[in-house]
């Protein structure tokens, strides 16, 4: 099956590379490209679109909300944000719009290829380089504890953190599970406050560390 994609970027040779790195793979089509997120937000709403290539240099508010529209008014699109500068703030605030994919703009074909596969598979992919940074960081403040509180979550709870880890909205996990919106919202904040969890970019992190959600390892 072909992985329908818009490239997002202001800049023309770069959405240029990008279609050039993208389109000599069989099972990959470059859709339609767009120079800013509220003429992609146009174009994924009119056409069926698997992966939205996303850079993240100068989104701004405006940018973050129309992204956020994307996956929210087109069930089944998924975005993968290109960042030049891999922080934690700008992968916070990705994840919050309903990031599946957060990669360095300048990593290699091999790399953003196999991110956009994955991403079409339902899987979550972090940039390596990033999620060391993170997961170093939040190991120094939450190992003590971690196995300890995992074992407070019920199995459904644990079901809950894994498919919200992997990228799925309230509304997709209620839909997957049989379950309404509000008791998936209930799971979500008793899962987090179990953990003692405060953001989406920690129960990613969380869920990493103790193997709940696994991540490729590509090169």
């Amino acid at each position: 099956m072909t992985i329908k994609c818009v490239i997002v970027d202001d800049d023309a040779p770069s959405r240029l590379a990008l279609r050039n790195a993208l389109e000599n793979e069989g099972d990959i089509q470059i859709i339609g490209e767009a120079s800013s997120p509220a003429e992609a937000l146009d174009k994924v709403r009119k056409v069926r679109t698997d992966i939205v290539l996303m850079d993240t240099s100068k989104l701004g508010m405006t940018g973050f909300e129309a992204a956020r529209l994307m996956t929210k008014d087109s069930e089944g699109t998924r975005l993968i944000f290109l960042a030049l500068r891999e922080e934690e703030e700008d992968l916070r605030q990705c994840l919050d719009v309903g990031a599946s994919g957060y990669i360095a703009k300048d990593a290699p074909p091999s790399r953003l290829i196999g991110a956009v596969r994955d991403v079409y598979q339902g899987r979550k992919y972090l940039s390596p380089q990033v999620l060391g940074k993170l997961v170093d960081d939040f190991r120094l403040r939450q190992a003590p504890l971690g196995q300890a509180r995992a074992a407070l979550l019920t199995r459904r709870e644990l079901e809950v953190l894994k498919m919200i880890a992997e990228g799925n909205s309230v509304k997709e996990i209620a839909h997957q599970l049989g379950l309404s919106m509000k008791t998936v919202d209930t799971h979500k904040f008793n899962l987090m406050r179990k953990l003692d969890i405060h953001n989406k970019v920690q129960l990613v992190i969380y869920a990493i560390q103790n193997q709940i959600l696994k991540l490729p390892t590509k090169v």
